[in-house]
């Protein structure tokens, strides 16, 4: 069983990256979605008016990633956070973000694997997605690591906060944006912190590669801006009138969401904050404030 599954596996792989590329190109040649109109019809948020938000509640499951936090306190997908399908997970991931069908299946897919449940069948709970080392990680952009804080829904606001204040770009319209150096020197940093305070810290190339997507859907679909990240970080809100800033008409590719992932990650010098960012810490959480 184990065989055939990995044969299952590497096909799909296959076929999903053969597609990507395919979309990638098409993305080239082919008009962008209108401003306002990049939420497909149909799907919640179409006209930039999203289903009413509601802060989840004590026995509501949530996890470490703020984009399904959303989905769900917007009721997107269910509320509670819980019995939720990985089909209905890709639609939705790839209808609010304007993700690519490529990326989304891949993402929701892998999910499926890791807690070892059918993609076409399985339901999930969102905290399940914690599973630590699986892919909520150490080191992590916007939560402390799970040896200081083992509910990873739970946001650090002093981290959030010292991102929303790092961005050192501005827009077309004057807005503050975060850019992919402000991203790869945050990153440096809680990796040093990190490595000096948590005695159980591990970090895998992975789970690098991986923080910096996660990272790299700030930029591309929020366009760093920081006043839309204001809400959809402290409160898990889409804020209304938004849209994805992703335009392509086949949505963000694999190959493009790698492509800026790895631009963020070798921007990291985690060395550069080894003696700065960790001297006068005088206990572990002096650090991570």
């Amino acid at each position: 069983m184990g065989f055939s599954s990995n044969v299952s596996n590497f096909f799909y792989e296959a076929r999903i990256r053969s597609w990507d590329i395919i979309l990638t190109l098409l993305n080239l040649v082919e008009k962008k979605r209108r401003i306002g109109d990049v939420t497909p019809e149909g799907h919640p948020g179409y006209g930039r008016h999203w289903p009413e938000y509601r802060a989840p509640g004590e026995t509501d499951s949530r996890c470490s990633c703020p984009g399904l936090n959303a989905l769900a306190n917007h009721g997107i997908i269910s509320r509670s956070g819980r019995g939720i399908s990985f089909v209905e997970l890709d639609r939705h991931v790839q209808g609010t973000y304007n993700i690519s069908s490529t990326l989304s299946s891949f993402v929701a897919h892998y999910a499926a694997r890791m807690l070892k449940k059918s993609f076409n069948h399985g339901t999930l709970d969102l905290e399940e997605l914690d599973m630590h080392n699986g892919i909520e990680h150490d080191a992590s952009l916007l939560r402390l690591d799970a040896a200081f804080q083992p509910n990873q829904s739970t946001k650090h606001v002093p981290y959030i906060e010292e991102l929303l204040a790092a961005a050192s770009n501005k827009d077309k319209d004057g807005n503050d944006v975060i850019n992919v150096k402000d991203l790869s020197k945050l990153l440096g940093k809680r990796r040093a912190v990190s490595r000096a305070v948590n005695k159980e810290f591990t970090l895998k190339l992975f789970h690098k590669l991986f923080g910096c997507a996660n990272a790299s859907l700030l930029l591309s679909t929020m366009g760093g801006r920081v006043d839309d990240l204001h809400s959809f970080l402290l409160n898990e809100q889409l804020p209304q009138g938004w849209e994805s800033r992703v335009r392509d008409s086949h949505g963000l590719t694999l190959i493009n969401f790698n492509k800026l992932a790895l631009k963020i990650e070798l921007g990291v010098h985690e060395k550069d904050w080894d003696a700065s960012s960790t001297a006068g810490c005088r206990t572990r959480w002096s650090c991570l404030k």
